[in-house]
């Protein structure tokens, strides 16, 4: 995360985006809130956004109860796609968290048409039609995200990076993690910088 944040200060970039699994679990510890928190305020100081919804590992995390995200921290509902608008930047995203740890449902069904003059980006924690590594979460597929005329699709879920983009139409692909979580997850980690 210092990284991300070190990375994101100096390129001067519009925007933070996270697509699910901030935290691992349920966050039992404030300090664990409180040091995320003071990441996240280096980018407010900055003055860049942070967008973020929750995936399958954080789905019923109480962070926000534990912590109160800074200002500039936008973390996305559960019920609906959200979209927040960052004008001065061009840019409309799209998101929606997961509400419980097994979400079986395609989300980007009710995902919103795309904001014209913007650049449109889509948050989805998904396993796409699925994965043989990872449990299927918000199945979907490279068509029906395709679907939405959406610029740029930020994938969370798949631990492992695109190496490009997974749509001829618009990017689509999954930044991966930053770290490995257990000693089968090596090589090379980071994120997407758009």
């Amino acid at each position: 995360l210092e990284m991300i944040v070190e990375t994101a200060i100096e390129r001067e970039v519009d925007a933070v985006l996270i697509a699910g699994d901030l935290f691992d679990g349920p966050v039992k510890d404030a300090g664990a809130g409180l040091w995320v928190d003071s990441q996240f305020k280096r980018l407010s100081r900055a003055k860049i956004p942070v967008v973020l919804i929750r995936g399958n590992h954080d789905a019923q995390s109480n962070a926000r109860r534990v912590v109160h995200w800074s200002d500039g921290v936008r973390m996305l509902g559960t019920e609906v796609p959200e979209a927040v608008l960052l004008e001065q930047a061009g840019l409309a995203i799209y998101g929606q968290s997961f509400g419980a740890r097994a979400e079986t449902n395609d989300l980007t069904l009710s995902y919103p048409n795309p904001s014209a003059g913007y650049f449109n980006i889509g948050m989805l924690h998904t396993s796409l039609a699925g994965s043989t590594a990872h449990d299927v979460y918000a199945p979907t597929t490279i068509a029906a995200l395709e679907s939405k005329g959406y610029d740029y699709w930020a994938l969370g879920h798949i631990h492992q990076r695109s190496q490009r983009s997974l749509s001829e139409r618009c990017y689509v692909g999954f930044s991966g993690n930053t770290q490995g979580r257990h000693i089968r997850e090596f090589g090379p980690k980071g994120f997407n910088l758009v």
